[in-house]
């Protein structure tokens, strides 16, 4: 601050600092949420595709040691080939065992039951026709309550 700002300047000079630098630090959220365009996945499905991708880079790891054993001429060659043939199988297995459980999921809890429009207007139509009988029903009860019959006035 200069000579002449000191002279304008209140007396409490401290708390006037804070507050300007207050105002002037505005916070800004480091994301945005924005809505999923894909739901989750479920449970299931989602422990099936993370032991598959460990499986299937326990794979990977294994064939590149194997490989580099083979290069390298090392005794431990043609264990390590073994073991990352019966690894591929193990992760075959394993992505095939996403696509199961997906489709077991989808099937048990996925469908959305959605009348179509024909079975919707069947319906209601049904419904109509329960109301009018239902109406039908209560006035054919009131005429018997009141000691008449069908067709015939109550008052003569």
């Amino acid at each position: 601050m200069g000579t002449a700002e000191r002279r304008l300047a209140p007396e409490d000079g401290a708390a006037t600092h804070s507050t300007v630098r207050q105002q002037q630090v505005q916070y800004r959220a480091l994301w945005v949420e924005e809505p999923a365009k894909r739901y989750r996945m479920p449970d299931p499905v989602r422990t099936a595709a993370v032991r598959a991708v460990i499986i299937i880079a326990v794979t990977l790891t294994l064939a590149m040691v194997a490989f580099f054993c083979t290069m390298a001429e090392s005794w431990l060659a043609f264990p390590m080939v073994i073991s990352s043939v019966a690894s591929t199988v193990v992760a075959t297995w394993s992505a095939v065992d996403v696509l199961v459980t997906r489709q077991v999921w989808n099937q048990r809890y996925g469908v959305l039951s959605e009348p179509s429009s024909t079975a919707r207007t069947l319906r209601r139509e049904r419904r109509a026709a329960r109301r009018q009988e239902r109406a039908a029903e209560r006035e054919q009860e009131r005429i018997r309550r009141r000691g008449g019959k069908a067709g015939q006035l109550t008052h003569p």
